[in-house]
C-alpha cells in the first residue's frame, strides 16, 4: 500500500482537532483540501476513519487504530528530526526519560545532577511511568531512555544492566524482636505486611519469588511509593518490603531495622533501556556512556 505521508499528516491533525476545519486552519489549507486528502486515504485504506457529527468528527475504531500507529510514527520522524539538529551541537540537545518513581528520587535525580552540571543547555525531559509503560513510551518515540526494574522481555528494546539491587522486609521500634533472629517465609507472612500497589514491578518480584518457595503472602496495607514503605514502618504501622541500596539511610540512623530473611530473596536489577532500530541521539548517547562509566566506577 502506498499512501503519501503528507494524508497521514493531514489525517493526523484532523484527529487531535476533531474538525476538519480546525484541521485546515492549523495545516494552512483550505477546507476542501483536507476533506478531500481524507476522502482518499479512507479510499486507499478501504475503510472509514472518521464519523461525521453536528461538533466535527471522531474516530471509528479502525481510525483509532491507524492513529496509534500513525502517532508514533509522527512521533519518532520528529525524534529523528531533532538528531539532526542535536549533532550539530550536542550542547542544544533534549533528554527524554522514562523513569519510575523510585528510581527516579533515589538512582536518577543523583545522576542528572552531575551530568547536567557538565552539559547545562541539554533541556531534561522526565516521565514516571510503571516499568511496561515505559516500554511503550519508549516504542512509540516518546522518550528516549527507559530506566527501570529488569528483566525487561522485550525483543524491540536494548537493555543495559546499570546496577543489582536487593528486597529486603523493614520494620520499626515495635517489632524490633523480630530482627533477634532470621524468619522464614511462612512466618514472614503472618505479620502485619505492608506492600508496594499490586501492579509494581518490585512487588511483583517478590511475590512470585516467595510464593515459588510455597508461601503466598497478603498484604495489610498497600501503598504507592517507597518513601511511604519507609515511614509507615518507621511509625509501627508493619513489616515493610523496600529496596536496601534506597534505604540506607534510615538503616544506618536506625530508624528502621531489617528483618532478616532464612532465605533472601535473589537480587535483582534496574537497568537503561531504548530502541534497537533507532539510533540514540547525542544527548541520550552521552547520557548512557555516563551512566555506564559511573557504574564500573562504583564497582
Amino acid at each position: 500500500m502506498s499512501i503519501k505521508l503528507d494524508l497521514y499528516k493531514i489525517f493526523l491533525e484532523v484527529a487531535i482537532s476533531g474538525s476538519f476545519s480546525k484541521g485546515a486552519k492549523n495545516l494552512y489549507m483550505t477546507q476542501p483540501a483536507v476533506s478531500q486528502a481524507i476522502q482518499q486515504l479512507e479510499e486507499e485504506v478501504g475503510l472509514r476513519l472518521f464519523t461525521r457529527t453536528p461538533r466535527g468528527v471522531v474516530l471509528t475504531n479502525e481510525g483509532k487504530i491507524l492513529f496509534e500507529y500513525v502517532n508514533s510514527a509522527m512521533n519518532l520522524i520528529r525524534a529523528g528530526e531533532a538528531k539532526l539538529v542535536e549533532s550539530k551541537n550536542l550542547m542544544s540537545g533534549v533528554l527524554r526519560v522514562g523513569v519510575g518513581d523510585t528510581i527516579s528520587r533515589y538512582y536518577l535525580l543523583p545522576c542528572l545532577e552531575t551530568f547536567h552540571k557538565e552539559y547545562p543547555n541539554i533541556k531534561l525531559k522526565i516521565i514516571n511511568r510503571t516499568t511496561l509503560e515505559i516500554c511503550d513510551l519508549l516504542k512509540s518515540g516518546e522518550v528516549d531512555l527507559g530506566i527501570c526494574n529488569l528483566p525487561i522481555e522485550d525483543t524491540a528494546l536494548n537493555v543495559i544492566k546499570l546496577m543489582d539491587i536487593q528486597d529486603i522486609f523493614v520494620c520499626g521500634e515495635k517489632y524490633k524482636p523480630l530482627t533477634c533472629k532470621k524468619i522464614s517465609f511462612k512466618e514472614l507472612a503472618e505479620l502485619p505486611l505492608i506492600l508496594l500497589e499490586d501492579k509494581s514491578n518490585s512487588r511483583q518480584y517478590v511475590e512470585k519469588y516467595i510464593l515459588s518457595k510455597g508461601v503466598k503472602i497478603e498484604p495489610e496495607i498497600e501503598l504507592g511509593s517507597h518513601d511511604l514503605l519507609l515511614e509507615f514502618a518507621k511509625i509501627n504501622l508493619g513489616i515493610s518490603c523496600v529496596i536496601k541500596e534506597f534505604s540506607k539511610e534510615y538503616l544506618e540512623k536506625k530508624i528502621i531495622y531489617e528483618v532478616r530473611l532464612v532465605e533472601e530473596i535473589p537480587k535483582r536489577s534496574i537497568g537503561v533501556s531504548f530502541l534497537k532500530s533507532v539510533s540514540l541521539s547525542s544527548a541520550a548517547e552521552k547520557f548512557v556512556q555516563y551512566l555506564e562509566n559511573k557504574d564500573k566506577l562504583q564497582d
